[in-house]
């Protein structure tokens, strides 16, 4: 089967999900595969097909095969376990803004506070989509029932798993969104800095409606990054504060990033979940 298309532009394309399903021969890799290692060879197997496919191009796929993968283990973890909470692709900003998973009431209360921000200062609160949102099991059992395991990996799966994220639209209350993802392929300096910026701005709403609701005690909000390797300097870097924290004396700092995983393994992966699921 191929994978490749050809563009208007005369440019060849990767079909990233048949490649994806049809180079897995619809099963997961085996648990101690190394990632990056399969990604390697369903390189070679693709400019098999299409020689002047460029290292670009296929690098951008393998963000979302990365993605996908993290996507499936997630689920089957969840499957497996019926206390553990599930966490669920997200689309980009541009598709969807993700403080429309709060019920009403308090999506409400984050569009007054970007409308009076840029009111009060002429400046926008610009927001950008972690990759994953993890979802309280209590509410996942409410909305889509028992969750079957993936045993069969087709375009039609992927399609479902990009898509349940919309099933829990104005369902969220405060609590019943444990926290985000952060998914990087790997952390180059730029990348490295968007992740604690990211999870500073997501407590930071979540402070504000804590605000707004005259909840006390709240449980926080959880904020994970994964990524195939990681290096100490990349740990370094991604121990920093979440700025809203250093406004009051009232609560002690808080971390923008609660916990790194590095995930180049299935095995990883379900060791990185149990975790973040919990």
């Amino acid at each position: 089967m191929s994978f490749i298309k050809t563009t208007s532009g005369g440019k060849p394309q990767v079909l990233k999900n048949i490649a994806f399903c049809t180079l897995l021969n619809g099963v997961l890799p085996e648990d101690d595969t190394a990632i990056s290692e399969l990604f390697n060879a369903f390189d070679e197997q693709i400019r098999a097909q299409e020689k002047s496919i460029s290292r670009e191009a296929l690098s951008n796929v393998h963000g979302d095969w990365y993605e996908w993968l993290l996507a499936i283990s997630a689920w089957n973890y969840s499957a497996g376990d019926p206390d553990a909470n599930l966490a669920l692709l997200l689309p980009n900003v541009t598709q969807f803004d993700v403080s429309t998973l709060y019920v009403n009431r308090l999506n409400e209360l984050i569009d007054d506070l970007k409308k009076k921000v840029r009111d009060v200062s002429g400046v926008q609160l610009i927001t950008s989509n972690p990759d994953f949102v993890i979802i309280n099991r209590e509410l996942v059992n409410e909305v889509i029932g028992k969750i079957e395991p993936i045993s069969e990996i087709s375009t039609e799966v992927l399609s479902r798993l990009e898509h349940v994220y919309s099933q829990f639209i104005h369902k969220c209350d405060y609590a019943q969104i444990e926290g985000y993802v952060s998914v990087k392929t790997s952390l180059r300096p730029d990348r490295r800095l968007q992740i604690p910026h990211e999870g500073s701005l997501m407590k930071a709403l979540y402070a504000h409606l804590q605000t707004r609701e005259w909840i006390t005690n709240p449980k926080g909000l959880k904020y994970y990054a994964i990524a195939s390797k990681i290096t100490e300097p990349d740990r370094s870097a991604l121990k920093t504060v979440a700025t809203h924290s250093l406004t009051t004396v009232f609560t002690l700092s808080q971390a923008a990033v609660d916990d790194v995983f590095e995930v180049n393994s299935i095995k990883q992966a379900e060791h990185a979940f149990s975790w973040i699921l919990a």
